[in-house]
């Protein structure tokens, strides 16, 4: 059985990884757009506004909220959500200054190997 190499790393690249994934796919990004731009909960109205079926949203949004992104309700059948600033500023802060730790090794010789 194959291990999962994941763990071989730490714990920050592993996080942010996570975060990238979510945000890798067009349908999630759409959800997050929806959801801040109303600034409230949002509680059925994604599928009225996207091209998506009910159930895809759905699974996005369970992604959304596993990741920690979105924050959600469930009361009876209906579900409310909204995005989680907090863990998405964190998430945004922690990524950025990832890149920025891998831009300092960036130089401007000439005749780089990629060019």
């Amino acid at each position: 059985m194959a291990l999962n190499k994941k763990t071989e790393f730490p714990e920050n690249i592993q996080r942010i990884a996570s975060f990238a994934k979510l945000l890798s796919h067009p349908a999630r990004l759409a959800i997050l757009e929806v959801l801040a731009n109303r600034q409230t909960c949002v509680c059925g109205e994604i599928v009225e506004i996207l091209p998506l079926a009910q159930s895809t949203v759905s699974q996005h949004l369970k992604e959304l909220k596993e990741g920690g992104l979105v924050k959600g309700e469930v009361e009876g059948t209906s579900s409310c959500y909204c995005v989680h600033w907090e863990n998405l500023s964190k998430a945004y802060v922690e990524l950025s200054e990832h890149i920025q730790s891998i831009q300092k090794y960036q130089t401007k010789q000439e005749g780089s190997c990629c060019e």
